[in-house]
Parts: structure tokens; sequence; C-alpha cells
């Protein structure tokens, strides 16, 4: 189950790490406020960083439909597709949806916690850790709510709850110590 799972999420896993560490450049928001006198998003996000973060979150989930049409399995563990088989365009749609949903996710959780009075990289305990996937999750339910639901069942969402904010810890702590993150939370 844990291979399954880490597979569903792999386009959803990437975008964020990459983003930041090939980030940089002009922010999505302008530098604009709000009426709160509060930036909308912050520096953190910028048009190069999400622009990474999608181009490696569909690269790698093109690579997980490449492997598929190969072998069906990893670890003798049978690998669910990404809807439909080989190059379908639904299968496309939903590693777009995880892969920007990802980055959606993450997008606006810094925008509510901008409006919380948090600057950016202020901890947000839980949250950090599981907005990128809540994001993901709801645009990939929105773009195929049934591939959705036959996918990622309880157990595997279950998994995912559990998993996600120790691999997010990690992947932070490794950022920090090579300069892309300024915080390792």
């Amino acid at each position: 189950m844990l291979i399954i799972a880490v597979w569903l999420m792999l386009p959803a896993y990437i975008p964020s790490p990459l983003a930041a560490v090939f980030g940089g450049g002009k922010p999505i928001d302008g530098g604009r406020t709000m009426s709160d006198g509060r930036r909308i998003l912050g520096d953190g996000k910028t048009y190069r960083g999400l622009l990474a973060g999608l181009f490696f979150g569909m690269v790698v989930g093109l690579l997980q439909m490449y492997y598929l049409s190969k072998r069906t399995t990893l670890f003798s563990v049978e690998l669910p597709s990404f809807a439909g088989n080989g190059m379908s365009a639904s299968a496309i749609i939903v590693i777009f949806a995880l892969a920007f949903g990802s980055l959606f996710g993450d997008m606006f959780m810094s925008f509510f916690k901008r409006r919380l009075g948090l600057k950016r990289g202020a901890p947000l305990p839980v949250v950090d850790q599981l907005d990128f996937v809540f994001g993901a999750w709801l645009l990939t339910y929105i773009a195929s709510p049934a591939w959705f639901t036959a996918n990622f069942t309880i157990p595997i969402i279950i998994v995912l709850l559990v998993l996600t904010p120790v691999l997010h810890l990690g992947t932070n702590i490794i950022g920090y110590f090579i300069g892309v993150k300024n915080e390792p939370w």
C-alpha cells in the first residue's frame, strides 16, 4: 500500500521542492498587497518556480506512464495507471491536476498565512505539511472524480496523511542544508 500511495502522489510530491530549487525571479503577486497591507502571496511564490514545479511534476508523471507501458508492477506490487492506458488525454489531465494542484494548494496556504499576518517561512504546523496534498486532491477530484475515488481509497489517504509530513520535513531539512530554504520546516 505504501508503494501505491507514493506512486499516486509522485506528480504532486515533486513540484514543490523543485519549485524551491529552480524558483526565484518575479513573484506571482508582483509585489502587490491586499487592503490589509500584507502581500498577496509573498516573494516565495514566483513564476519561474511555478513553471519549473509544474514541468517537473508533469515529467515525473509522464515517466510513470512510460514505465507502466513496459511493466505494471514494482517490487511485485501492481501499480495503478493515471486513467486509461498509455498516453491518454485523461491520464495527462490527471497528472496535470496532481502537479498543478499541489502548487495551487501551497500558494493558497501562502495567501492564507499572509492574511493571518505570518511572514514568509513562519511555521504553521500540519498545514504546512499537507497544504499541497489537499490542493492536489481537490484539483484531481474536480478533473477526474471517478479516477480519484477509485485510487485514493481511505487506506491510501490515511497512509499519505501520515507519510507526507515525514517526507515533507525530510525534504525541507535537505533544502535547508543545501541552501534553497531559509528554515528547516
